[in-house]
């Protein structure tokens, strides 16, 4: 049975998050994707062009923040807090770049773009202070990475044993003072 060019591309995606987050960048192979996918090398690179692209395409990630327009103000962190736990356990693709870019520079920048590009803008408009917001917006990054880091990746037992709502709790007022508090 053949596969249409958006399955057999989808089916290429999903082989490079798990080989890439399994094994990292330099040692995941486009012959080892391509014998995940059950499918011949060259259609990895046609659809892809090279290993970087299809790691580029792998690790896209939209961190899909909330709009926290209508959030209670003191309550901004503890919601945010709250995404970021429930999106590291949504999407393969951030903890594919997050083992990854402690050791690629490349990979290391574009998760600098992800969450640079992403947080800012939500932090300037929540502190209404644009000259800060590239420093808030860092802050946050710290503490979501940090977090995830510490329980999917170096799996801390008590980190790992956390509920979302204590990740939550505890990241929260962290998270509020970062966004909303004094410089």
């Amino acid at each position: 049975m053949r596969r249409s060019a958006e399955d057999t591309k989808a089916t290429i995606l999903a082989a490079a998050r798990e080989r890439f987050a399994a094994e990292g960048y330099d040692r995941a192979t486009i012959r080892a994707i391509a014998t995940d996918a059950a499918i011949d090398p060259a259609m990895v690179m046609r659809y892809f062009g090279n290993k970087e692209k299809l790691f580029a395409a792998a690790a896209d990630f939209d961190l899909r923040l909330p709009d926290l327009a209508g959030v209670p103000r003191d309550q901004v962190g503890t919601t945010l807090a709250a995404h970021f736990a429930e999106r590291w356990e949504a999407d393969e693709a951030l903890m594919v770049l997050l083992r990854t870019a402690v050791t690629n520079e490349d990979v290391a920048g574009r998760m600098r773009e992800i969450f640079s590009g992403q947080l800012a803008p939500m932090a300037a408009e929540l502190s209404g202070d644009p000259a800060s917001a590239a420093r808030r917006a860092g802050l946050v990054a710290t503490q979501a990475l940090g977090m995830a880091l510490c329980r999917y990746v170096l799996r801390l037992p008590p980190v790992v044993a956390m509920t979302r709502a204590e990740i939550a709790e505890w990241l929260g007022p962290t998270l509020q003072r970062y966004l909303l508090g004094p410089p």
